[in-house]
């Protein structure tokens, strides 16, 4: 019992003495929420594409690249994190709230993106379609697409440029 005495007030005295963060409570601390990457087929001819033709795009109203191919978006389930930042961002709405919009535009003829099960049959499906465009974590990619855009933490969308793959060796990411 003494024990049991002397060790809370050993962990009083420390809390008193070194005030800040626990290792548990660093340990529960949210990981940053990965940039995302707009990917298209390597030979796609895009022309520029902004969030709004990003937006025209997924919700079917662009159905043609500039060189007319036809577009192919692709989605993640509508549980996955990165579709719901997705759907935030660019869509301004989530995945859910867009079944309305999805019924109507059914009786139109116009069917949603195709879904893929997770980010690599996302990765495959851009890679081998063309005219497919996607979107995953930054990080998770590689040579098989072209990035087109990205989607930073706090959903802006910024136009890819050449150092956009270095942000997962900069950060120092598990895994890569």
């Amino acid at each position: 019992m003494r024990r049991l005495g002397l060790a809370c007030g050993l962990a009083a005295c420390l809390a008193v003495c070194f005030p800040g963060p626990t290792v548990a409570a660093a340990a529960q601390a949210p990981a940053p929420a990965p940039v995302i990457a707009v990917v298209v087929h390597p030979a796609a001819a895009t022309g520029a594409v902004d969030a709004d033709a990003l937006a025209q795009i997924f919700k079917r109203r662009k159905i043609y690249w500039r060189d007319g191919v036809r577009i192919q978006p692709v989605n993640l389930p509508a549980d996955h994190p990165l579709r719901q930042r997705f759907s935030q961002a660019v869509l301004r709405q989530t995945p859910e709230a867009l079944d309305e919009y999805w019924n109507e535009q059914y009786f139109h003829g116009v069917l949603p993106p195709h879904v893929q099960a997770s980010e690599t049959a996302v990765l495959r499906f851009v890679a081998a379609t063309a005219g497919a465009i996607g979107y995953l974590d930054l990080c998770t990619l590689d040579d098989s697409v072209r990035v087109l855009l990205t989607i930073d933490g706090d959903g802006r969308v910024h136009a890819a440029d050449a150092e956009a793959r270095s942000y997962c060796q900069a950060a120092d990411l598990p895994g890569h």
